[in-house]
């Protein structure tokens, strides 16, 4: 194997090009996996909620989460189809374990989760129509949230 001498300079270069060349796809790629990840975590919370549903023994909270997995549903297939009709199809969704129901205060603290992820991830798209159906998805948690703070 030969020995190639290069000067700081080149090195620097070298770099500086490598930089600039993986810049540009990981800022389209980082918007499209931000909105593949709300969408995954979106479709998961339904499932999960759904089992939070079939294992607590108050009604009022049975109730609430009945109301959340039912809604999801329509909001997140909604919300793909119309990111997908000015985008490309979402591939590679991310996955998620589930949990058991334990408290009420597991539930509170899911959906504050839920709400902050989605918080953190709607960033990835512009469009307004777009920030619209995520707004509806939040109403939907805030919603569930109130009935499973203050109702009995």
């Amino acid at each position: 194997m030969e020995n190639i001498t290069i000067t700081k300079n080149q090195l620097f270069k070298v770099i500086k090009m490598n930089e600039q060349s993986e810049e540009k796809p990981k800022e389209g790629k980082n918007e499209t996996s931000s909105f593949s990840e709300m969408i995954a975590t979106l479709l998961h919370s339904q499932t999960q909620v759904h089992i939070f549903h079939l294992q607590t023994t108050s009604y009022a909270e049975h109730k609430a989460l009945q109301g959340y997995y039912e809604g999801i549903d329509g909001l997140a297939d909604g919300l793909v189809e119309s990111y997908q009709g000015k985008n490309d199809l979402i591939k590679n969704y991310k996955t998620f374990k589930m949990a058991d129901y334990k408290s009420k205060e597991q539930l509170i603290t899911y959906f504050k989760g839920l709400n902050d992820s989605i918080e953190k991830n709607r960033k990835s798209v512009k469009e307004s129509y777009l920030q619209n159906q995520i707004d509806t998805v939040q109403e939907l948690i805030f919603s569930t949230l109130y009935k499973l703070r203050f109702l009995k």
